[in-house]
């Protein structure tokens, strides 16, 4: 067998790993931002399911009913504060203001809001108002009853929204080039995925931990202080690493260049609130990306709400189904991260931003028909399940896991890094305030939308069960919509990011030609 060729292994070595030995010093302290940033959202986006869905008199049907009343009024909140203070915070400290408020606040739960829950939440007022209430609206009384654990939810469904798509994204998208993204997008990606493999097993740990506790202590309250507390931890670091990347990458002009930021900001000088939401609604190009982030909302809830009804059944105590949660957060990092190696960033560079932005839906649309088919028929199945030794509300569940991994796999490594690039050619004002728009409150609004048409469905129909085969032909309807909007954009992506590319074809070829001869070449 003959030897592989320098060039061959050159090619090998670039679809692997398309990185110059130089671009290290900006790589890896963003995939560490990114690594830190994820190892909250797993921790916080488990807990606070486990909260919510096994609580006293709740379940999984209070969820719609929470990101309703209680996530979309907060991120819209959130957003009027976030611009308001975009217009007189740098930058820098309008991160670490952002981060602190979040840190404080999970300080605050673990500290005083659970210890002190019986005392807070009012039972019997609670009790009351569900007996006077029809069933339907069990899972509103639900979020009066528990509304300290209401308030984590919220906040924790933020962190998502705020840090990893404001904060780390908005922070990536002014200091990345359209060439580097191709290249450092999916790297990112593989950060934020190998933080599964560290705080799912985390998770999983101190669920576990009540087998060694004495009778009496409350397991999942010690559960809860141990992740708190690494949450904590992890936002500290997650300054420092943002204080490290402007104090040492933004100074070096081989990644940076403050002068075309500072032009961008001339050129476009800043809106009201207003008038920023005036200029959004008129542009195409943001409404195509507002509906490709709703749709993607939308389409997880409504598969996410049924699955996690089939989960409380099957693991009613909140340790066993954080645990469960923990298992799942790793198999959905092992399998996004073999998506980003081979999938990602190669189907990205080789067939197009159309092409792999298409697979996220498709995706969705097959697991999802799969998945629905199978709770709603699956009391036909009943031999072939005994058959195989389970039982069909185990079988739904790990159908439901399936369909979730594969379909947060390819949102990871190829959903967000498509998505993100699509705001690289905006211009400074779109960035900002398009994405606070968009990634706040059009995030939320998506998976509120998808609430909102499970709680009219549930006070009508009375239980998640009986609102199974409605629930499915409405994903079918907002997934080829979702379609529709991705062909569209693509079309006016391949257009903008073509005449940036021109205009910023001169100022890029003398950065080039100083590196030094080693750097270029590596």
């Amino acid at each position: 067998m003959s030897q592989p060729t320098k060039a061959e292994f050159g090619r090998w070595r670039s679809f692997f790993w398309p990185v110059h030995n130089f671009e290290l010093k900006k790589l890896l302290p963003m995939f560490f931002l990114f690594f830190f940033i994820n190892f909250n959202y797993t921790i916080l986006r488990d807990t606070k399911d486990a909260l919510i869905v096994t609580a006293p008199g709740s379940g999984a049907e209070a969820i719609p009913f929470l990101k309703v009343w209680g996530v979309l009024p907060f991120a819209i909140l959130f957003m009027i504060g976030y611009a308001k203070l975009s217009n007189v915070l740098s930058k820098t400290k309008l991160f670490y203001t952002t981060i602190s408020a979040f840190i404080a606040f999970f300080a605050i739960f673990a500290l005083i809001l659970y210890p002190c829950k019986d005392a807070l939440h009012p039972t019997v007022a609670a009790d009351s108002l569900q007996a006077f209430l029809p069933k339907g609206l069990a899972g509103l009384v639900a979020l009066f009853r528990n509304w300290t654990y209401a308030l984590f939810y919220i906040m924790s469904e933020l962190w998502g929204s705020v840090a990893i798509s404001l904060l780390f994204w908005g922070f990536a998208n002014d200091i990345t080039r359209v060439s580097e993204s191709k290249r450092f997008y999916a790297m990112f990606g593989l950060g934020a995925n190998v933080a599964m493999l560290f705080s799912g097993p985390a998770i999983i740990y101190f669920s576990d931990i009540r087998s060694k506790l004495p009778a009496g202590v409350d397991a999942w309250g010690v559960s809860l202080n141990y992740m708190l507390s690494m949450v904590v931890v992890s936002g500290l670091i997650i300054m420092g690493i943002y204080w490290w990347i402007n104090k040492n990458v933004l100074t070096d002009p081989r990644f940076y260049d403050s002068t075309e930021v500072k032009k961008g900001k001339k050129q476009k000088p800043k809106m009201s609130l207003k008038e920023s939401f005036g200029y959004l609604a008129r542009s195409k190009y943001i409404g195509c990306l507002a509906i490709l982030v709703i749709g993607y909302g939308i389409a997880i809830n409504l598969v996410e709400v049924t699955w996690k009804g089939q989960l409380k059944l099957q693991y009613p105590n909140p340790n066993e189904y954080s645990a469960f949660m923990g298992y799942f957060s790793t198999i959905t990092g092992a399998a996004t991260i073999l998506m980003m190696l081979f999938v990602g960033g190669n189907v990205i560079r080789k067939f197009g931003w159309t092409k792999a932005a298409l697979i996220t839906p498709v995706v969705l649309l097959a697991t999802g028909a799969g998945f629905f088919a199978f709770v709603i028929f699956r009391e036909g199945l009943t031999g072939i399940i005994a058959m195989l030794g389970t039982t069909p509300l185990m079988l739904a569940v790990l159908f439901g896991t399936a369909q979730n991994i594969m379909s947060k796999s390819s949102k990871y490594s190829l959903f967000d890094p498509t998505k993100e690039m699509a705001y690289i050619p905006l211009d400074q004002e779109s960035k900002v305030k398009g994405k606070a728009a968009i990634d706040v409150v059009g995030a939320r609004l998506g998976k509120s939308g998808g609430s909102l048409v499970q709680q009219g469905l549930i006070v009508a129909c009375g239980s998640l069960g009986a609102i199974t085969p409605y629930v499915a032909a409405i994903l079918f309807l907002i997934i080829f919509a979702w379609i529709g909007a991705t062909k569209s954009l693509g079309k006016q992506f391949a257009v903008l990011n073509s005449e940036k590319e021109q205009g910023s074809a001169t100022q890029d070829s003398p950065k080039t030609e100083n590196l030094k001869p080693q750097e270029a070449t590596t």
